[in-house]
């Protein structure tokens, strides 16, 4: 009898199995299904998936197998399983079969007509996509608490499995709950809306990605897209913001003239900060005033091309998603050096984005493959946006979009550079970064927070201009320094930079060493959190590492360690426990 019992219990546990893979297969049918706005087709898949992960649950609700997960040997992993079933179960039913019947309204296809978003069809359904990112975040949560099992390495990838996908599930209803919300306000459902576009230079690294060099006015009238204005960053040479971020920014910033000198205006990674100033310049220099600010750099354009398809320029040159970076941070400097024919390579950075902007303001070719392109743009921070109004501006910092210094207590390590000599050599750079911390049994531990930089430009291959010797500071070039009697001579190779760590809120630091040796920091406050500034210089080749030692406080939450956008694209290592 004990035999057969165990047989029986096997075969149930392979229906069980079974049953919930076909429902994880079916659930990628539901969103192929919801992606294409095919309500038909998501409907019948979420009907199978609820079929399956029924019959899953009615197998593990038996008697017999309530009788199995009771017994110490066997009863672990018929738990977990039984506990995976029930909440498969509720995510078909509160989840799938509720956003199937609005697959034809959420569809990218249904949403992008032409180059115009249908704001009256997303603001119908922002109750009904609230209600879905609810459910979903309450799943998710009960996912959470699913017991890890004892032994068996595939009822404990399941459990792993089903945690990851909630999770996405979770996020990806809440982003989509608040975009029904902003959209409609923000792109003119009730007028124009007018914005400010920043193009960044990400090889001149800045807070925020990279200098601003160049500026267009988008507008928004009841979700039709329309660029109004396009100029160079010369357009706010000279001009003054006429706004007051507060005593913590300007005592770490203010050494550097972000309210009077565009080119320092962003050097805080906070982007409401460069929002704000851009604005209050923009204004004074135009007499135009703008709803918001949104900045992006080659690296979204490249995205957006891989969704376009390429741009041919009126010489006949073709930029394409390959191409574009190299193009705006690189090639440029080359066929256009600095010193001799400065206004022809903003003509041709500026041409180049206009006829971008042409393109992505026409029609859409494939409405799904540019929300994608968009919202990988805004997960890397190649996209951020800032919204004058105080309402819009708070769902914005629930989103990707936003790119803010967050002022919870959570393990946070966030590694910042500046270019501080003027140049464009932040193309050549490679980053690492590693933030490790101790454990969580006392109310402080020690954490370190590595970072690797590497110049891989060779100096015999740089463009002439960078070869030359420079003396630094170059202030005709916008490089702050905060000793400015100190001045050196380096190859214009080299990359003078600031890196400044901002950490977890009430670290302090122990030590800081530069290729192993000591040396000092610059401790300031940003949004709460301790910052330690280090300023360096790395010549072409060679490599510079920076350890940070802490004492934090042992915090909980999920540890945090935000990549600043530039070319290069960054990993970082983490190994920080998360605290209850």
């Amino acid at each position: 009898m004990l035999l057969a019992f165990t047989g029986w219990l096997g075969f149930q546990a392979m229906g069980v199995k079974t049953n919930l893979e076909q429902a994880q297969s079916d659930a990628r049918e539901v969103k192929e299904a919801l992606i294409e706005g095919k309500s038909e087709d998501a409907a019948r898949w979420a009907k199978a998936a609820q079929d399956h992960t029924r019959e899953a649950r009615a197998t593990t609700d038996g008697f017999p197998w309530r009788i199995a997960s009771s017994r110490p040997c066997l009863g672990s992993p018929r738990k977990t399983t039984q506990q995976i079933a029930n909440l498969a179960t509720g995510l078909a039913d509160k989840i799938l079969v509720p956003a199937s019947r609005a697959a034809t309204a959420i569809s990218p296809e249904a949403l992008i007509d032409g180059s115009r978003i249908n704001l009256q069809l997303l603001q119908s359904e922002q109750p009904r996509l609230s209600e879905l990112s609810a459910a979903a975040a309450k799943i998710d949560a009960e996912a959470r608490l699913i017991s890890k099992p004892a032994f068996i390495s595939q009822i404990i990838r399941a459990r792993t499995q089903l945690q990851d996908q909630t999770a996405l599930l979770a996020r990806t209803l809440e982003n989509a709950s608040l975009a029904a919300q902003l959209a409609p306000p923000m792109l003119g459902i009730d007028g124009p809306r007018k914005y400010l576009m920043a193009f960044q230079t990400s090889s001149e690294a800045r807070g925020t990605g990279g200098l601003a060099g160049a500026f267009a006015v988008l507008t928004f009238d009841k979700g039709a897209p329309s660029l109004d204005t396009l100029t160079t960053n010369l357009e706010l040479h000279g001009a003054s913001a006429d706004i007051d971020l507060g005593p913590e920014f300007n005592n770490v910033y203010g050494y550097t003239n972000p309210y009077g000198d565009f080119r320092n205006s962003n050097m805080s990674a906070h982007f409401p900060n460069a929002a704000q100033i851009w604005r209050s310049m923009w204004q004074q220099r135009s007499g135009a005033n703008v709803d918001g600010v949104i900045a992006l750099d080659p690296t979204a354009l490249s995205y957006i091309l891989g969704a376009l398809g390429p741009v041919t320029m009126p010489d006949g040159e073709k930029v394409t998603q390959e191409n574009v970076v190299q193009l705006t941070q690189n090639t440029v400097y080359i066929r256009f050096p600095e010193q001799t024919d400065q206004q022809a390579r903003k003509e041709y950075l500026q041409t180049i984005a206009r006829e971008i902007a042409k393109k992505a303001t026409g029609a859409i070719p494939s409405p799904r493959t540019l929300l994608e392109a968009i919202g990988r743009a805004a997960d890397g921070g190649h996209l951020s946006v800032w919204s004058s109004s105080p309402t819009d501006q708070k769902l914005l910092e629930e989103t990707p979009l936003a790119h803010t210094i967050p002022t919870d207590d959570a393990p946070y390590a966030q590694i910042v550079i500046n270019n501080l000599s003027g140049t464009k050599m932040d193309y050549y750079l490679k980053r690492e970064i590693e933030y490790e911390a101790d454990g969580c049994t006392s109310e402080r531990r020690n954490s370190t927070v590595n970072v690797k930089l590497s110049n891989t430009g060779e100096a015999t291959s740089l463009p002439p201009f960078y070869s030359e010797t420079v003396t630094w500071p170059n202030q005709s070039a916008g490089g702050p320094v905060l000793n400015h009697q100190f001045r050196i001579q380096v190859p214009r190779g080299t990359m003078i930079s600031s890196v400044r760590l901002i950490a977890t809120n009430g670290a302090q630091l122990i030590s800081v060493t530069s290729n192993g040796k000591r040396t000092s920091a610059i401790v300031n406050t940003e949004r709460g959190h301790p910052t330690f500034e280090v300023q360096l210089a790395i010549p072409p080749g060679q490599t510079a590492e920076l350890s940070f030692r802490l004492s934090e406080p042992t915090a909980s939450g999920t540890p945090r360690t935000p990549v600043q956008p530039l070319i290069d694209d960054v990993e970082p290592v983490m190994s920080v426990p998360t605290c209850p």
